[in-house]
């Protein structure tokens, strides 16, 4: 028997990103704040948004994701997505 979970604030980092809405709300690199749009594609290091204007491709580390979860909004530290996605669903993490 396969069992299913939803995405939800507990257990975002080990889920599939794609397909959520998504605002940068924190960065080390400034030009990132304020980018909003559908995250349509992650690699090991960045994470690419499509927005209005195109598609931007952002470094994971040193930015905080804002992502919509159905009624909800969830901050995550890109920091603890630095990894590639297929690795990253499999790991376990002591502070999230």
């Amino acid at each position: 028997m396969k069992v299913f979970m939803m995405r939800d604030p507990k257990n975002i980092l080990r889920h599939e990103l794609i397909g959520l809405d998504c605002k940068i709300v924190e960065s080390t690199n400034k030009s990132y704040i304020g980018i909003k749009g559908k995250i349509i594609y992650e690699t090991m290091k960045t994470i690419a948004i499509e927005t209005e204007k195109g598609r931007k491709n952002v470094l994971k580390k040193g930015t905080i994701f804002r992502v919509r979860l159905g009624e909800k909004e969830v901050d995550i530290d890109g920091n603890y997505l630095v990894a590639r996605p297929e690795d990253r669903i499999k790991k376990k993490f002591k502070k999230w």
